[in-house]
């Protein structure tokens, strides 16, 4: 029997939404994933495994690794990887209602659809448009064009771990417009 907050007045349920499909479900986790290999390239780097580069561009890209350049990569590979995982919002129930730890709204506020959908929209979009320049200026030569950025098997390496982030925001997206559909009352 459901409570009520104002007399005659039903309390808001927590199931929000329908169930995800499980295609949807699979595409949020795919684009969970695309930041990792990126991620674990530049801790590679941070950490002083040598990843390619030569000449100047080498002393230029690890200059402060170890020191604040690591602790840079560090916190970009955690804040990309968290920001992909947020994507499991949109199919999974923690991401329809208030986590349990906020104060006085936690585990029982319902999250507004748009509030979720909006900023995730506009995260597929910008991801999008980044990764696309990233891909189409990537043999420039201040990009894997220069002479002292990898090549052979590490700009293979380099080319593999960021070739998923173009999946990222298409991935959001499909996911972003799924729960929208679901969410609709």
């Amino acid at each position: 029997m459901p409570t009520t907050l104002l007399a005659g007045t039903p309390a808001p349920t927590l199931a929000v939404v329908r169930p995800p499909a499980p295609w949807a479900v699979r595409a949020a986790r795919l684009a969970a994933l695309t930041a990792l290999p990126s991620g674990l390239w530049r801790i590679a780097l941070g950490v002083g495994i040598p990843v390619g580069f030569s000449g100047t561009l080498e002393a230029q890209m690890t200059a402060h690794m170890p020191g604040w350049g690591t602790v840079y990569v560090l916190a970009l590979s955690a804040l990309a990887e968290a920001l992909a995982f947020l994507t499991l919002g949109l199919v999974r129930p923690w991401g329809q209602r208030a986590p349990h730890w906020l104060p006085f709204i936690g585990g029982r506020r319902r999250i507004a659809p748009a509030t979720a959908a909006v900023p995730a929209a506009l995260g597929a979009l910008a991801v999008t448009l980044i990764t696309l320049y990233g891909a189409t200026t990537w043999y420039d030569p201040a990009a894997m064009g220069n002479p002292e950025a990898p090549h052979g098997l590490a700009g293979f390496l380099m080319t593999a771990a960021y070739a998923p982030l173009l999946l990222w925001g298409p991935l959001l997206a499909v996911v972003t417009a799924d729960f929208w559909r679901r969410s609709r009352r």
